[in-house]
């Protein structure tokens, strides 16, 4: 199939895309001391030079003080750490990159991979890290108003660094969702309540603080999902009506572009309302809001990235849905992620029709950056 519907540019606010590929966020875990240093920059600018048109940086967490959960994850402030960045960014742009950090708090999830402990108190909406699984404390509304203006300077820091974008981690059950998800917010204050328009409130007042102190023409991107690390079954909304809810209202108070995260990107998200082979949930977003999306999930693998934690690599596949999907305007960009870990000149080859060149997904490759 045709694939120039790829490679068409697209712009949003100050940022000019040369394509529709957006390299996903992936969590690395591989900075020391929470620094990046060159090896990082190496790592980025490589996917630049293989022709990304977005690049979203791993999860990268803002200043609180159990906001990571891993000690292998990089920090977005504090001299070292932003000096770091500094040079992430300029290496992208000097392979005529676009790149923004994906800022990040972790709340009360952990991670599987380390029995590591941060050393503050670990916080959260309601001091569980999923629905009847107490870990940490609760968030006072002082918390929750330091949590903000963490997120702020951050991203002002990421516009003063020269970086092109900014996404906010509002999916898989880290702080952010944790507000969203009805199993982990049982609060009965403004932040808490029944629908998911009054659980949205904390993110609602965060992405409004960024957006004053960036401007109107930075992008904000904002990741949301329905599943959690904690529950892959979990669900915020079950309606269109009820996503409209929760996405229409983020989009007015500054978001540009919703990531939409979703397993495997091919499937529906309401498929008793449009089918099998209906919108996805970038699909619906779009619809929805009007904002521009991104969609993810599996794309041009054979597996699914689940799988990919427990050890499993995967074969490349072909793209004629994903072409089928763009071309029919569903969303407007698609986030690639194991792909490009183990092959950072996929989008390259894509282009140039080398789907012989293509590189499956080595497992392997999560231990390392190359």
């Amino acid at each position: 199939m045709n694939r120039e519907i790829l490679f068409e540019p697209l712009s949003i606010g100050s940022m000019t895309l040369p394509n529709r590929i957006v390299m996903a966020p992936m969590t690395r875990a591989l900075t020391q001391d929470g620094v990046p240093g060159d090896i990082n920059a190496k790592y980025y600018r490589k996917r630049a030079e293989g022709g990304a048109g977005l690049i979203l940086s791993e999860g990268t967490v803002v200043d609180r003080p159990a906001s990571r959960n891993d000690p292998g994850v990089p920090f977005f402030h504090g001299e070292r750490a932003l000096l770091g960045w500094k040079k992430v960014i300029d290496a992208v742009h000097a392979a005529g990159g676009r790149m923004g950090p994906q800022l990040w708090h972790t709340g009360a999830s952990r991670t599987s991979l380390t029995d590591w402990e941060p050393d503050g108190p670990i916080e959260s909406p309601s001091g569980l890290e999923a629905p009847d699984c107490p870990r940490g404390e609760a968030m006072n509304e002082e918390a929750i108003a330091e949590t903000i203006e963490a997120f702020v300077r951050a991203a002002v820091a990421a516009k003063n660094l020269g970086f092109d974008t900014v996404e906010l981690h509002g999916a898989h059950g880290y702080l952010i969702d944790q507000f969203f998800w009805n199993g982990t917010n049982q609060r009965t204050d403004r932040y808490g309540g029944n629908t998911i328009a009054e659980r949205s409130r904390f993110a609602r007042e965060l992405i409004a603080a960024v957006r004053a102190a960036v401007g109107p023409d930075f992008p904000i991107v904002l990741r949301v999902s329905q599943w959690k690390q904690q529950d892959y079954n979990a669900r915020v909304v079950t309606t269109p009506a009820e996503m409209a809810e929760w996405l229409q209202p983020l989009v007015e108070a500054g978001i540009n572009v919703l990531h939409c995260s979703q397993r495997r990107f091919w499937e529906p998200e309401f498929p008793s309302l449009d089918g099998p082979n209906g919108l996805n949930f970038a699909g619906w977003a779009k619809k929805l809001t009007g904002a521009a999306t991104i969609s993810v999930g599996s794309v041009g693998l054979s597996g699914e990235f689940v799988a990919a934690f427990a050890g499993q690599s995967s074969t490349s596949v072909g793209i004629d849905n994903l072409i089928e999907r763009m071309e029919r305007t569903e969303f407007d960009l698609i986030a690639v992620g194991r792909a490009l870990i183990s092959d950072p000149d996929w989008v390259m080859k894509i282009r140039e029709g080398d789907d012989a060149g293509l590189r499956g997904f080595d497992s392997k490759h999560l231990g390392e950056l190359t």
